[in-house]
């Protein structure tokens, strides 16, 4: 997972820092189509309850491009809970010791934790919970920089990767230069304001009503009031934010940059799709900077309504965590044996919050994804966060060779939508295509599980995926008898249509429909898909 497909903090003092088909014909009972683009927009800020539950809104009710999963609940679940899912979510490690997801882990009843030995034959010792194909890696190259590395001069994409790499190496260095000034900057202010106050959680009230001639604390008034103007609330915040900067643009160039760098840890052939075996049953995170598998798990089935934390969209899920995205990009072979696995001990659901660029053994993904699609489950991939065409920029893993037919009847691709209708509906960051991009669905400001009994907002694309691969769950769960090629048609066809025009790729001069943009044009909606659901 390359850092231009990591989740997006979203933090105004940060953005400024960083410069950075075919339907089935059935009725649709929830907002009627015509009146969709008559929506009143939402003037008012979000609430805070509304701002930590926002994708579960309905857009009719509550004027936020929500995916009416309360509605749902209310209206047509009503308490029944289905048959239990198993959904796997391939990614980083996940805190399985979370108090918000320890219910809803998937167990290999089949075999014996701790003896050492592989008691189903399934190729895997003691996977109880899932598999790490990671071992105790935790940071890696990117792909580009690992091509460059090999010296491989002759690989049709070596060139575009040395520019590649060229680019993001001098950017990289850039960032962290700029970024080292700033945190000097703001933490030295910091620093002056909380000696003179005797405390760190000061006001912007008790800043500003500071008078003095003394030019050290007038310096760092001036910071801090620059840091409260750009919609942080706090200097502690600040520090927070902008050191975080200072640590992403280090771990680029110590390890994702490295060209020297060697993360792998498992010693198996990363081109050898048949030396398996490799890693370990230990699913939870290296570190505790690992939190995106967490976060993502959270967001399908997080527990419902027990008075903690977030909800999740799904609410009879088993979660089978495969730790295979480390801090760097993903290897072919971790992500293809994944799915394999997912597929192979019972998963219905997969969900892929990852991509990159360049994948030297896609062929073995795709073969993956088409193996899954043949027994019958739901491939969820996120678009990406780099603002970009995916039809005509690659974003792996896709199921088509240069946009050519498709190798599986259940892949899903989804962009992210941001929690403001109208205009600016599509999140800026988020990926799009007519070809490769299937729906949208809430992925800017999510809020949800972080490691340690913690709760978070990020975005990304990473987040508007699960909340699809919940969807495509509780469908199931609901609807047992479905066909996975069947519950991806009622997903795409039961979203809501917008016609009006939408900013594309954060420009506002690149304004098109999301029918010009994706497959389907719509914006994913959990009630309309139950009540098509019922109808099939």
């Amino acid at each position: 997972m390359n850092f231009i497909n990591k989740p997006v903090l979203f933090s105004a003092i940060a953005g400024i820092l960083l410069s950075s088909c075919g339907g089935s014909g059935a009725s649709i009972l929830s907002t009627p189509i015509e009146n969709i683009d008559k929506t009143p927009l939402k003037e008012a800020p979000l609430t805070e309850v509304e701002k930590n539950n926002w994708g579960h809104l309905d857009l009719k009710k509550d004027t936020i491009p929500g995916m009416s999963v309360d509605k749902a609940y209310y209206e047509i679940i009503k308490g029944k809970r289905g048959q239990t899912v198993i959904v796997a979510v391939i990614d980083s490690g996940i805190d399985i010791k979370h108090e918000d997801l320890d219910g809803v882990l998937w167990t290999n009843r089949k075999e014996i934790a701790g003896n050492g030995k592989d008691d189903d034959n399934n190729g895997y010792v003691d996977d109880i919970h899932g598999w790490n194909f990671l071992g105790d890696g935790y940071d890696e190259q990117l792909e580009f920089v690992r091509l460059v590395a090999s010296g491989n001069t002759n690989d049709p994409r070596f060139n575009e990767a040395k520019a590649e790499y060229d680019k993001k190496y001098k950017d990289a260095l850039g960032g962290k230069e700029r970024y080292d000034q700033i945190y000097q900057q703001v933490s030295g202010g910091h620093t002056v304001l909380t000696d003179h106050f005797k405390k760190s959680d000061y006001t912007k009230e008790e800043v500003n009503a500071i008078k003095t001639e003394d030019e050290q604390l007038k310096q760092a008034i001036q910071v801090a009031n620059f840091a409260y103007s750009n919609g942080l609330g706090s200097m502690e915040e600040a520090v927070k934010q902008i050191k975080a900067g200072v640590e992403h643009f280090t771990g680029q160039l110590n390890y994702n940059l490295n060209k020297d760098f060697k993360g792998r840890k498992t010693g198996d052939d990363i081109n050898d799709l048949n030396d398996i075996g490799y890693g370990n049953g230990n699913v939870i995170p290296v570190k505790e900077s690992e939190s995106h598998g967490t976060h993502v798990a959270g967001i399908i089935a997080a527990e419902r309504n027990n008075g903690k934390g977030a909800n999740g969209v799904a609410n009879n899920v088993q979660i089978m965590s495969l730790r295979a995205v480390p801090n760097g990009d993903e290897y072919d072979k971790d992500i293809a044996l994944a799915i394999r696995y997912a597929v192979d001990n019972g998963a219905k659901v997969i969900n892929g919050s990852f991509g990159k660029s360049f994948s030297p053994h896609s062929d073995w993904v795709r073969d993956a994804q088409a193996y899954a699609s043949k027994k019958g489950v739901l491939f969820i991939h996120a678009a990406g966060n780099s603002s970009e065409n995916v039809d005509v920029t690659p974003n792996f893993p896709d199921d088509n060779v240069n946009n050519g037919p498709e190798v599986s009847e259940t892949t899903i691709t989804v962009g992210a939508l941001a929690p403001k209708y109208g205009s600016e509906v599509v999140a800026g960051f988020s990926n799009y295509g007519k070809n490769n991009v299937d729906v949208f669905a809430p992925g800017a400001q999510i809020y949800s599980t972080f490691p340690e009994n913690n709760y978070e907002t990020i975005g990304g694309t990473s987040m508007a995926s699960p909340a699809v691969a919940g969807i495509a769950a509780l469908i199931m769960s609901q609807y047992p008898k479905l066909k996975a090629k069947q519950v991806k048609q009622i997903i795409l066809d039961s979203g809501l249509p917008l016609s009006t025009k939408v900013v594309v790729g954060g420009d506002p001069n690149n304004v098109k429909s999301l029918s010009e943009i994706s497959k389907s044009g719509k914006m994913v909606n959990a009630y309309n898909a139950l009540i098509m659901a019922s109808q099939l």
